[in-house]
């Protein structure tokens, strides 16, 4: 018999999940019969379970990588998931606070690099680099990394080092995660061809969004200095909550739960709606809800915000009676000294967002600075699968025929943008004149 993860506990109001209920084995076993089928982007359902057999050998890589350049810095180069579903795992599990052992660059223009080079004392020998990206091409992170490449070839040779030394030197600063296959990886081609260490991988049909149980993520945690037996416990429950989340007993399944509740408000025609999270646990999840918001949901109408930062900011649009919408608030068991007002708090946003139609509450259990392990494994995945859940069942209750993928798991329209990219309109590490 499965049991609920007791680490997360979530209150919904004013949605009537007795209407779905002689649907819920159809949305199940929609989800069930694609869950780890070659080509359809859902493999990250047991990829936590694959990624138990790995931990040993992750922590392995992040300590070679410390020793061989003795720089105890990570700077983490990549986009989109490469880069967001690593900075919440940091985050959620109270890691890298201070921002003195993980640093990201994504960005690509001259005033950022600086800023990223500043953070790093203006000399790269002080940082190992993990360069992420599936097809190894990515314009925004091949750029970072050939600069940052460049400049550290530059500064061994500064130390008296050769060309031929100041190379080998350089290339051992970096790691790559990307395709294990060299044939559709220029990144991995580099990689084998510069003797970088170890094989990290952006593992097959697991969608960036949805990879934060991949290499690049587990990784980062293991350099950052997560316990082994805090990953392990972390990644326990993310399985767990996928047994959970394909179990059609409704009342355990939360993940179909939140899926219901968002896709009950666009069938009823609410089409805003406010996820927000409170407190500096989730600061980075909210960039990573909002990907997964933009490129699965593909809505633009949904707010993913902090609070209680947002909270002014956006209270006079949401309680605004010409607005309608639909609300959930994520957070944190307060154990401290602010327990009391935080609660308080709590309360007083349910009571009034009740006023503006549905409403869930979702409470996750915490650990120091951050969420459990257990939590913060469960609460991922339930992320993950409740977003899928959203289309399948605004897909069934409108009757409409579902596609040979699912829409919320491909994003097709990227490419949009990316074909102006190309034709030699932007060139990785060009240097200015």
């Amino acid at each position: 018999m499965l049991t609920k993860n007791s680490d997360i506990t979530t209150t919904f109001s004013g949605v009537d999940f007795s209407k779905y209920a002689s649907k819920v084995s159809e949305f199940v076993n929609e989800f069930a019969s694609r869950a780890n089928k070659q080509g359809q982007f859902l493999n990250w359902v047991n990829l936590p379970s694959e990624q138990l057999k790995r931990v040993d050998e992750i922590y392995e890589l992040a300590a070679k990588l410390k020793a061989q350049t003795g720089a105890q810095k990570l700077s983490v180069m990549g986009i989109g998931g490469s880069k967001h579903t690593v900075e919440h795992m940091l985050s959620i599990n109270g890691l890298n606070v201070k921002g003195d052992v993980v640093e990201f660059y994504s960005d690509v223009d001259s005033a950022s690099l600086e800023r990223f080079l500043y953070r790093l004392g203006n000399d790269v020998t002080k940082s190992n680099f993990m360069i992420a990206s599936k097809s190894g091409s990515t314009f925004e992170t091949k750029d970072g990394f050939l600069r940052v490449l460049a400049m550290l070839i530059d500064s061994y040779k500064a130390q008296g080092q050769t060309q031929e030394e100041a190379e080998k030197s350089a290339n051992k600063h970096f790691i790559a995660v990307t395709d294990g296959n060299a044939e559709k990886s220029e990144l991995r081609r580099t990689s084998n061809t510069n003797g970088w260490l170890g094989d990290l991988f952006i593992h097959d049909d697991v969608g960036g969004r949805f990879s934060a149980f991949d290499d690049h993520a587990l990784f980062t945690l293991a350099f950052a200095g997560m316990k082994k037996e805090d990953m392990k416990a972390m990644l326990e429950s993310a399985q767990n909550m996928s047994e959970l989340s394909l179990s059609t007993d409704l009342d355990v399944n939360d993940a179909l739960k939140e899926g219901i509740f968002w896709a009950d408000a666009k069938l009823n025609g609410t089409e805003a709606s406010v996820h927000q999270y409170m407190g500096a646990i989730f600061e980075n999840t909210v960039y990573w809800h909002a990907q997964m918001q933009n490129e699965s949901v593909k809505d633009t109408l949904k707010q993913v915000a902090k609070v209680p930062d947002a909270m002014h900011h956006s209270a006079e649009a949401h309680f605004n009676p010409a607005n309608k919408l639909v609300f959930a608030l994520t957070v944190p068991s307060d154990n401290g000294v602010c327990k009391e007002n935080a609660e308080a708090y709590i309360g007083a946003l349910s009571k009034s967002y009740e006023v503006t139609g549905a409403t869930f509450v979702e409470n996750i259990a915490t650990k120091g600075m951050g969420l459990t392990p257990s939590a913060a494994g469960a609460m991922t995945q339930l992320r993950a699968f409740a977003t899928v859940y959203q289309e399948i069942v605004e897909k069934i209750m409108t009757n409409t025929s579902f596609p040979e993928v699912l829409d919320s798991v491909l994003q097709p329209h990227v490419e949009f943008y990316k074909k102006n990219l190309k034709g030699g309109v932007v060139v990785p590490g060009r240097i200015s004149k």
